[in-house]
């Protein structure tokens, strides 16, 4: 899901430990004790003495979220199934809320001009190194979403025949939203010269589903278009399905749950957004992301960190960049936004090299080797980012074949001979803090020392003149 230029809001920040700060105030405590200690020995007498170390504290961050409401739309995929419970609306991860330094300094322009640069979640891969595995060639993504414009040069020659349209009469290459265009760019752009953007896969296929963003009311998709266009991706043989939606209130949805099955079943990979709910810092699940076999992204920043307005949650089970993302968008040229919309399909996209390079390898298996290869700061996942960030030239590099799931990094012991990493302070230490708290009780002690002496020189002399002048 995504925040961008786009209609929909979505949004932790964790606050700090009151431990923590209760220990920084103990120490500051007994250095200013030390440092007085010392003034008293050189025979300085401090009236008083204040010292203040204040960190800034992160407040919480929340963003509204207004529904989307789509109608019902008639009929199902599959004649002999039954419905257990109404559709229920969707929602994409854009957002044109609050501005956080994260989405794009101007507004995007359809049709506009591409970025020069090549974007920061290019330059932390060597793609030299990642083509030379695998480009993509002979896979194909189901991207379903509000269509994708094949108009854009840097899709042109990536769309799949095939594609299905919803919520309109077109073969799901009109996108009015320009969501869906900008998934399938970071999936399988072409190179362009004059821009560093390329897609991860750029000799993969698109095949577009537009569950979602047609004109009016009547055009909102829900969880029944999107259970179609499940469906159908894997009756046209798509591999690998990419959805950078989830329903909205984080329903569940009876219909939609037995299409993830079905199409789990069928050996399909479902890379699915996190959602952008999280700047509350609370774990919650979000659907279709949370179902049994699909692979759930999280969005990271520049620091490989969990973006804040990601989603966290048990169920994450990879975080890939989601900030500052450069796209595609219908008519032509580039624009950046944010959010796990983004996130996803970067690791749908290489999803669809190992499918390329492995072509035999499992749906789990796949998944599987992107989670373990992910840059992650400890051994196992966590609720944030789950495996960690997930690391294309890793995820190809390694000739091992994995498992069904993923299995923690096995602990490092001081008799194996390996080296056994140091602990990672945050910030100071307790010492290195009384340290520099008493450098700087002693450097006012001593800068009030030498106010006092000039104070004194200058009142003599003042005393000696006004006395000659006197005689």
């Amino acid at each position: 899901m995504g925040l961008d230029m786009g209609r929909l809001n979505m949004g932790g920040l964790n606050m700090r430990a009151t431990v923590a700060r209760s220990r920084r105030r103990a120490s500051g405590s007994r250095a200013l004790q030390r440092a007085f200690g010392v003034l008293a020995v050189t025979g300085i007498c401090l009236t008083s003495a204040s010292a203040a170390v204040a960190e800034p504290s992160r407040a919480d961050v929340a963003l509204a979220e207004p529904s989307v409401t789509g109608s019902e739309v008639a009929g199902s995929a599959v004649a002999d199934r039954t419905v257990a419970d109404p559709a229920v609306a969707t929602r994409l991860a854009d957002s044109d809320g609050p501005d956080f330094g994260l989405s794009a300094s101007t507004e995007c322009v359809f049709g506009g001009k591409v970025i020069q640069s090549t974007p920061w979640s290019l330059q932390r891969i060597l793609l030299d190194q990642l083509r030379e595995q695998a480009t993509g060639k002979g896979v194909t993504v189901a991207v379903i979403d509000t269509g994708v414009d094949d108009s854009n040069v840097q899709l042109r020659g990536a769309m799949a025949s095939g594609g299905e349209d919803y919520v309109g009469s077109t073969d799901g290459t009109q996108d009015l939203e320009g969501h869906g265009t900008r998934v399938a760019g970071i999936i399988a752009a072409r190179p362009l010269k004059g821009t560093g953007f390329v897609g991860l896969a750029p000799e993969a296929k698109i095949l577009s589903f537009r569950y979602t963003g047609g004109e009016g009311e009547e055009g909102q998709g829900n969880s029944r278009t999107m259970s179609r266009a499940i469906r159908d991706a894997v009756a046209k043989g798509a591999e690998i399905i990419n959805i950078s939606s989830d329903t909205a209130n984080r329903q569940d949805n009876t219909e939609l749950r037995n299409a993830v099955e079905y199409a789990v079943g069928q050996g399909a990979l479902i890379v699915a957004a996190a959602g952008n709910d999280g700047a509350d810092g609370k774990s919650a699940k979000t659907y279709p992301a949370s179902y049994d076999g699909v692979l759930a992204v999280a969005a990271s920043d520049r620091n490989d960190e969990r973006a804040f307005f990601s989603q966290s949650g048990d169920f994450v089970d990879v975080a890939a960049p989601g900030v500052g993302m450069v796209s595609t968008v219908p008519q032509g040229g580039q624009c950046t936004a944010d959010g796990t919309s983004f996130a996803a399909p970067y690791v749908a996209g290489v999803a669809a090299l190992l499918k390329e390079k492995y072509p035999d390898w499992s749906a789990s298996q796949i998944a599987t080797r992107i989670e373990e290869t992910a840059q992650r700061p400890g051994r196992g996942p966590d609720r944030l980012i789950g495996w960690g960030v997930v690391d294309p030239v890793a995820a190809l590099s390694e000739e091992s074949t994995p498992g069904t799931s993923p299995k923690p990094d096995p602990p490092v012991a001081a008799s194996s001979g390996g080296v056994i990493p140091m602990a990672v302070t945050m910030g100071e230490s307790e010492a290195e803090r009384e340290r520099r708290v008493a450098i700087y009780v002693l450097g006012a002690g001593l800068a009030l020392v030498l106010v006092v002496a000039g104070s004194g020189v200058a009142v003599r002399d003042w005393r000696s003149r006004r006395v000659g002048r006197a005689a």
